[in-house]
This record gives structure tokens, C-alpha cells and sequence, in this order.
């Protein structure tokens, strides 16, 4: 492996590294509210928004995300919530630099559990 490869893996590993971080940071002071309703209003708005836009502007669609959100919520604590989120927006990113956000198998579990709780979601609110 190259110097100039070298570097570019430490730089995305330190890249990947502050933003895991910065999501955790800021999932510990959303982590204020009550255990039950972790997520703040933004981000239950923010997933209603997507999944709408995906499925339909609807009177229906916005009974059908909200449930969704509700039930994602009450599986995954925000914390891991934004944790994933990272991971998942980091993995769009083109190039050697995402790689870092594929690999390790803590990071393909917690999208896992996502991914799960998202399918119970849509069997429950669907």
C-alpha cells in the first residue's frame, strides 16, 4: 500500500471517527427529554417528511409515517437512532472514503437493527 493510500484511509478513518462522534454528542443532548419520547419533535417531523414524500401526501400517509416513527422510536433509542442515520448518510458518500462506514460489523449490526425495526414499522403501520 502506497503512502498516498495510507493517508487517505487514516484521513477517513479520522473523517468517519469525528462524525460518529459529533452524531453521539448531539444524540446525548436530545437524550434530555423523557426516556419514553427520546426522539425530539425535528426528528419525528424530519422521518414523516421522507416517508411522505415516498409514499404519498395524504391524510392516510401522515397517519401511516407517524405510526411508523412511533414504532421505530419505541425499539431504538435516539442515540443509536442518529448513530445509524450517520452511518447510513456516510455510506452515499462516493469514493475510498465510505468504505470506512461498511466494514466493521458493529456498524453493519446497528444498521441491521434499523433495518428491522423499520420492517416491524411498516408490518404494524402498513
Amino acid at each position: 500500500m502506497s503512502a498516498e493510500n495510507t493517508s487517505k484511509r487514516i484521513t477517513a478513518y479520522t473523517i468517519g471517527a469525528v462524525l460518529v462522534g459529533v452524531a453521539w454528542s448531539a444524540a446525548g443532548l436530545a437524550g434530555a427529554t423523557e426516556a419514553n419520547n427520546d426522539y425530539p419533535t425535528a426528528a419525528r417531523a424530519d422521518y414523516v417528511f421522507g416517508c411522505m414524500a415516498s409514499n404519498g401526501q395524504t391524510q392516510q400517509m401522515l397517519q401511516r409515517c407517524s405510526c411508523s416513527i412511533d414504532v421505530i422510536a419505541s425499539i431504538i433509542p435516539y442515540e443509536r437512532y442518529v448513530q445509524t442515520e450517520t452511518i447510513l448518510r456516510m455510506r452515499l458518500v462516493g469514493g475510498e472514503k465510505s468504505e470506512v462506514f461498511r466494514g466493521p460489523a458493529w456498524m453493519k449490526q446497528t444498521v441491521d437493527d434499523l433495518r428491522r425495526a423499520q420492517a416491524e414499522a411498516e408490518a404494524r403501520c402498513f
